[in-house]
């Protein structure tokens, strides 16, 4: 699998499937997230409806024909002071982290967001021991601005999560 050779496009109706899928692996098997019960594709596609309704972008990666990670810009928090500020989430089939999936994802990500009136966007990592996504925001141009330890709960274990940002418009 050559890095960037997937398409990445707009997630449409059919992709929740799919997207549910990659979800329900990072909720029952990792820390990036802490949701600890999987939502169904519905409660996906209503995620993503809601996203779309804030003018927000909502991408897959395909390989082959098959969606295998996505990626969406959503609201950092909902007061109107934060309305130039959105948070990144990407999430990645687990057989292809790894593979130039991610960047590939944040990367058009980023290009999309840069063109709205956003001025800043914040990951917040769920879990330190997350190397993986902190170097790929990283590699982007993100820069670490703090840590929130011990905050969530889950598998018997408490977990930091990890604040990084980067401005849209220079």
């Amino acid at each position: 699998m050559a890095r960037n050779s997937y398409l990445v496009r707009a997630a449409q109706e059919a992709d929740f499937g799919a997207i549910a899928r990659i979800y329900a692996h990072a909720v029952l098997h990792g820390t990036a997230t802490f949701e600890v019960e999987p939502p169904d594709a519905e409660t996906m596609r209503q995620r993503w409806a809601a996203i779309l309704d804030l003018g927000l972008p909502y991408l897959v990666a395909e390989w082959e024909g098959a969606v295998i990670g996505y990626a969406y810009a959503s609201a950092y928090r909902p007061r109107p002071a934060y309305r130039f500020t959105i948070e990144d989430s990407i999430y990645v089939d687990a057989q292809y982290t790894g593979r130039g999936c991610g960047c590939a994802l944040l990367g058009e990500l980023l290009a999309i967001c840069a063109k709205g009136p956003w001025q800043q966007m914040v990951a917040v990592i769920g879990d330190s021991a997350n190397v993986g996504s902190v170097r790929l925001h990283e590699r982007f141009g993100f820069r670490h601005v703090g840590a929130l330890r011990a905050v969530g709960f889950k598998f018997e274990k408490w977990v930091d999560t990890v604040l990084m940002q980067k401005a849209l418009h220079e």
